[in-house]
């Protein structure tokens, strides 16, 4: 088994791009099983209220129609039909009371999808209305209490010490206490603050959430489009009270996930129908039902600095609210897994951190490409420029004297290895210029540059297994439960398994997860993958090798030479028969925090880095601004594929862009008011016309595969803040709202004309 290139670093193209561009390619939407019924929702039109009375009767007898189900109807099968990642708090269908606007409450199962929407229509729901409330800072002090009590489901232990609590809309505080802040800002002769928010927005995968489940003798086989198939095995056998191998979970091809389809999504709901009716049920959400689904966190964040006469940040507080929504999803982890990172990337000796995952009465929220990230950089990067300004600091240059660097410690205690922030910022800084003069323009079209810079802690402690089968003919197979988006996570792992085989990648077939055949991964979020399943994959490989190499040498082949497997296997079972299956976990090193101060000695396994520079005109007639250059510079380790990397980056960034300029959920009183891609707009090709140019600073990460680590969340750090910094260097106002309208800029320019 030799080869005679490395199949590590290669930029071969994807292994599936051939059945994508020729239609062939498998995706959910298109799967359908013989006497399937669809379904289609009855949605709540009321924000908080409970449930007087559900009419069913006119859906029943509309012609077409098989069945009509609501919430009381899954308590007769299901006796607790409660799930969630965090809380056990969402039911399959509304019970006892509703919490949001389009909160699912029943269900129509039809033989096709247009008599089930219509005959929902004909649905009638009465509900006694209970206060709301929407915002996330009145919900902490709101006497709308959005649910009773809370219930943590056991996933994470961390959170089972709020169990039981009432009469709060506070679904988790978390506390982070490093060096004394408060004795630091006390004395301190220069102290700023600055408050900052961020807006709900949806993923808007271009295939929406779609779920088959098809019920068999005391099993359930569930076709969903999940980023955690093996999670939602899990879930579903909790939920049901049923042994695990009496659920199967299976995946396709996903068209986008973004962290929208992760943990339970529709799986609970087709599984009820299909035990209810005794037949599959299939659900495929329109773009608009997404929004009600699940969302990016909506957050206001204040953070204050206290800096020495040398521009050193001496100290700095943090409160962070998130706006959960009704329902608390992976909200808390959001919360804590990236609240503790809200001081950023910064040595600073006394830092404080409050981070508040909040009840309202508005869609759930969750994870969104970042977990959370983007929303805090977006701030601590604004805040990071409005320092420099008020002490007349280069706002490169501050960051310099500030930056978090290799062997410092992070405000967790944890020390920092193998993330290159200084190499980052320094070959932006190089890339752009900065110290070079700038042509601000003049007359109406004003110019300015921004830079900003941010960091993640890859989410711990978190399992991943791979089974690595080599055949008789050299060929092998790669199963794992890590589900390929679009990120081209199959194409990285099959190249990760041939490097340590030693064949081409093309020799590799990559099993798509299925939770009968896949083994059990937590699931394909916060960029872990390349690092946690890439090990994984590494290990197996490496014990597949030495499965063979063990018997060759029992064969009486001379070990010190190379022999092909069809070698091996004929020797050993005298014809080409048999097979080698290699096993590998891989689970690292983690230390929680400590529950007080929020402390932890290990408290990730790889930290990811990305900055971003930009350079805008600004139309002070208009208040239109427009990116005239791009450049984003990350810190990935080595590259697994560096063509999939570039891509990565490139998606991240105009994803981010969108979050900037445009994407926002509207509301009134809890009724979304733009759930279509005809108000709601995500960016077109002509909204990213100017020129991007991606770097990957070359650095290995010594626990890594290979000294790879994640990298498709990095590219979303900086660009919302360095647009903002851009814009104040270019007119000399300050956004502190996403997203940055021309509306806003045009008024901002106004008023400061004004001053």
């Amino acid at each position: 088994m030799t080869i005679k290139s490395p199949e590590f670093g290669r930029s071969i193209p994807r292994i599936e791009a051939k059945q994508k561009v020729s239609g062939v390619a498998e995706y959910m939407h298109h799967f359908t099983v013989p006497g399937m019924l669809y379904g289609k929702i009855f949605r709540s039109t009321m924000a908080h209220g409970k449930i007087l009375h559900i009419n069913c009767e006119a859906a029943k007898s509309y012609p077409g129609v098989v069945h009509v189900f609501t919430g009381e109807d899954i308590k007769k099968i299901i006796p607790s039909p409660y799930y969630g990642p965090a809380f056990l708090d969402q039911p399959i269908l509304a019970l006892d009371k509703v919490h949001f606007i389009g909160e699912p409450v029943a269900v129509v199962l039809a033989h096709d999808p247009h008599t089930a929407e219509a005959a929902c229509q004909l649905i009638e729901a009465d509900y006694g209305e209970l206060g709301a409330v929407f915002d996330e800072i009145e919900a902490i002090s709101s006497a709308a209490i959005v649910h009773d009590e809370l219930k943590p489901s056991g996933t994470f232990p961390d959170l089972k010490h709020l169990f039981g609590r009432k009469n709060t809309n506070i679904a988790l505080d978390f506390h982070l206490k490093y060096g004394k802040s408060d004795d630091v800002f006390a004395k301190a002769a220069q102290v700023f603050e600055h408050e900052f928010s961020t807006q709900q927005a949806m993923h808007t995968p271009l295939e929406p959430m779609v779920s088959i489940a098809v019920p068999g003798d005391q099993s359930i086989t569930i076709h969903s489009a999940t980023q955690m198939p093996s999670f939602v095995r899990l879930e579903i056998a909790r939920i049901l009270g049923w042994q695990e191998n009496q659920v199967r979970v299976k995946s396709a091809h996903l068209g986008g996930g973004y962290g929208a389809k992760v943990y339970i999504k529709l799986e609970a709901l087709v599984t009820a129908l299909a035990l209810l009716s005794k037949v599959p049920v299939k659900i495929a959400l329109t773009m608009e039902e997404q929004f009600y689904t699940i969302s990016k966190h909506a957050t206001t964040f204040k953070i204050k600095s206290a800096l020495d006469a040398s521009g050193r940040i001496m100290a700095r507080d943090c409160k962070v609210y998130w706006n959960g929504g009704a329902y608390a999803d992976i909200g808390p982890r959001v919360a804590q897994k990236s609240g503790f990172t809200a001081a950023g990337p910064y040595n600073i000796d006394h830092v404080s951190i409050d981070s508040f995952e909040i009840y309202t009465n508005r869609p759930p929220a969750g994870a969104l490409r970042g977990f959370g990230i983007p929303q805090l950089v977006w701030a601590y990067e604004s805040h990071t420029d409005m320092l420099a300004h008020e002490i007349n600091m280069d706002p490169l240059e501050f960051r310099r004297i500030n930056l978090l660097r290799n062997g410092d410690k992070q405000a967790t205690g944890t020390v920092i290895s193998h993330m290159e922030s200084d190499l980052v910022l320094e070959t932006l800084a190089k890339k752009m210029n900065w110290s070079q003069s700038f042509d601000h323009g003049s007359e109406s079209i004003r110019r300015g540059r921004g830079i900003a810079i941010g960091f993640k802690a890859s989410v711990s402690p978190t399992t991943s297994n791979a089974v690595v089968t080599i055949h008789g003919d050299g060929s092998c197979l790669l199963a794992m439960s890590t589900v390929d988006m679009g990120q081209g996570s199959d194409t990285a792992m099959a190249q990760i398994a041939a490097q340590t085989l030693g064949i081409p990648t093309e020799k590799i077939k990559v099993i798509r997860p299925d939770t009968d055949i896949t083994p059990y991964d937590m699931g394909t979020l916060g960029s872990r993958s390349t690092y946690h399943m890439g090990n994984a994959v590494k290990l197996a490989a490496q014990d597949a090798l030495d499965r063979l190499h063990a018997m060759a040498k029992k064969a009486g082949l001379d070990t010190n030479s190379t022999h092909p497997p069809h070698v091996i296997l004929q020797k050993t079972y005298g014809m080409q028969a048999g097979t080698v299956v290699g096993f590998g976990s891989f689970k690292p090193a983690y230390a929680p925090p400590d529950p007080t101060t929020g402390e932890s000695t290990n408290v990730t396994p790889f930290w990811m880095v990305g900055a971003t520079g930009v350079e805008v005109e600004v139309d002070t007639e208009t208040g239109h601004v427009k990116i005239i250059n791009m450049i984003n510079v990350v810190d990935a380790g080595e590259l697994v594929n560096p063509k999939i990397a570039s891509t990565q980056i490139s998606g991240a960034a105009i994803m981010q862009c969108g979050f900037t300029f445009s994407e926002e959920m509207l509301f009134d009183e809890g009724q979304l008011t733009n759930g279509s891609f005809a108000d709601y707009k995500i960016p077109g090709i002509h909204d990213v016309s100017f020129p991007m140019e991606n770097i990957c600073v070359k650095a290995t990460h010594d626990g890594g595969p290979y000294g790879a680590k994640g990298i498709g969340e990095s590219g979303t750090f900086g660009v919302s803040p360095a647009v903002a910094n851009a814009i104040f260097d270019a007119v000399g106002v300050r956004i502190t709202s996403l997203p940055i309208t021309p509306e806003k800029v045009f008024q901002a320019i106004q008023e400061n004309h004004k001053g």
